[in-house]
């Protein structure tokens, strides 16, 4: 099995993120800031080199990094 480019709390917004989820909704399901969420987002898509939550969804899907 590959290694995945998102560490455990990446993934778990991404698919909350793809679910529909705000911001705030996933900082609250999460139990963390809606800083830290932002932050783990912006991460991610550093990491793909993409600007936008979009396509970083898009890149991620095409990884095989998260599913719908």
């Amino acid at each position: 099995m590959k290694k995945s480019i998102l560490t455990n709390r990446e993934k778990e917004v991404f698919d909350l993120l793809i679910q529909n989820h705000t911001t705030k909704d996933i900082a609250d399901k999460l139990g963390i800031s809606e800083k830290t969420v932002r932050n783990h987002i912006s991460n991610v898509m550093q990491k793909l080199g993409v600007k936008g939550r979009a396509s970083a969804i898009v890149e991620l899907l095409k990884l095989g990094e998260i599913n719908v």
